[in-house]
């Protein structure tokens, strides 16, 4: 990701949704050095923020619904998420949640494209996003994994206007000229229960010690570390919880 901060229709936030919280903190405290912070007012519900010093990098929730599942999720900024949600579904999208006030930080609204991956709309008030990019510990990527990649194509270069760096094997998001994401066609590989969905990647120092620090953390390595052709190394990871999110070794993304 060359995006250094929020920027309206790129990636601004990270949340993960996970059955325990406070496990979930212990685990990327050690993996990542969060501090997290939760919000004392009864409105919030749990809602913890994770910093890297000052800098806000991303969210750890109660599931807050019976059937949410443990994951994490990638909101995308946006200028209106009432007019976002009506381009969301005038391309074939659904409407999942939202748009709700969240007291003076902004508005917020969940949404599947037509592959059935969900993601989440905000529109900043007072909070704009991740405070820092990039930097080990901070959201770094975002990639689509997805059974439907021409329909993902049209619709997110229609609701968001991004562009695609086309690729056979690795298509590539991108907002002026700067690329934060990618995207995975799904095989028969994936298990069939598997939908389609976003994941997060994190900066790292070393990709191989993360893999390790979550092994012993009681993670799961679901992709070991490896470095692709013309990219960073990068490992998939799964937390104790089942939320499945990745690493990219920072120094490789300028």
């Amino acid at each position: 990701m060359r995006l250094s901060a929020p920027v309206r229709g790129g990636p601004c936030w990270a949340e993960l949704g996970t059955s325990d919280p406070e496990s979930a903190q212990r685990f990327y405290t050690r993996l990542f050095g969060w501090r997290h912070e939760t919000d004392p007012r009864a409105e919030a519900e749990g809602y913890t923020v994770a910093h890297l010093g000052d800098a806000a990098v991303a969210a750890v929730t109660p599931l807050y619904q019976e059937a949410q599942p443990v994951a994490w999720n990638v909101s995308f900024a946006v200028a209106d998420a009432d007019a976002a949600l009506g381009q969301v579904e005038a391309a074939g999208g659904r409407t999942l949640a939202g748009p709700t006030d969240v007291f003076d930080l902004g508005r917020f609204a969940v949404a599947a494209d037509p592959g059935g991956a969900v993601f989440q709309l905000w529109q900043a008030g007072s909070f704009p996003g991740a405070g820092v990019f990039n930097v080990p510990g901070a959201l770094g990527w975002v990639e689509l994994l997805t059974r439907a990649p021409q329909q993902a194509v049209a619709f997110y270069t229609t609701v968001f206007g991004w562009s695609v760096t086309p690729s056979r094997r690795y298509p590539q998001w991108g907002l002026d000229g700067a690329d934060f994401g990618g995207m995975v066609t799904m095989d028969d590989k994936f298990p069939h229960e598997v939908p389609s969905h976003w994941l997060p990647y994190f900066a790292v120092a070393d990709v191989d010690d993360a893999a390790a620090t979550a092994t012993r953390a009681r993670g799961t390595v679901l992709m070991e570390p490896v470095s692709p052709p013309e990219g960073p190394r990068i490992a998939v990871l799964r937390d104790p919880q089942g939320a499945m999110f990745g690493v990219h070794r920072a120094a490789d993304e300028a």
